[in-house]
């Protein structure tokens, strides 16, 4: 269409697109996600378990904007520990409100504290001001089947989240 000067959403700033990963402010980091019917249950308010995998892509993202993706780490640490793994050694939560189909939510992860080999987060799953699910996650950094220390990189950046 030769000639029309129309502008694209890439073009205008305040039409930025947000970013896929979410972003980190305030202290945490946020990242949105919608509610889709495969996250619903039979009464079609969002499933339980839907809460943890909104939860687990957070905390996957939030290590993606401290400069730790999954695949570089993995690159890095095969020789100091070699088929390392982040597992979820525990989780506590409360669930106080439902979050319903097509419902925009903002999952928050926080950093509380960074031990030797273990991260503790505070996760919060909020729709506008409302708090709906809210989670403490102690993630293990292990190898070999057993705790290792975090590398430096990462622990530096969790430790800078900490109030």
């Amino acid at each position: 269409m030769g000639g029309e000067t129309g502008a694209s959403v890439e073009n205008v700033p305040h039409m930025m697109k947000p970013h896929l990963d979410g972003e980190i402010r305030d202290g945490g980091h946020h990242m949105q996600v919608r509610v889709y019917y495969e996250d619903t249950d039979f009464s079609k308010l969002v499933y339980h378990a839907s809460y943890l995998r909104f939860m687990e892509r957070a905390r996957t993202n939030y290590l993606r904007l401290l400069g730790t993706d999954h695949r570089a780490l993995f690159e890095e640490t095969q020789t100091e520990a070699p088929g390392f793994a982040f597992v979820v050694r525990s989780m506590t939560l409360d669930y106080f409100k439902p979050a319903f189909m097509d419902d925009v939510l903002d999952i928050v992860t926080m950093p509380i504290e960074v031990k030797g080999a273990s991260i503790t987060l505070l996760q919060q799953c909020r729709r506008n001001a409302d708090l709906l699910v809210e989670a403490r996650v102690r993630v293990a950094f292990v190898s070999g089947g057993k705790a290792q220390r975090i590398p430096k990189a990462l622990r530096n950046a969790m430790e800078a989240g900490i109030r």
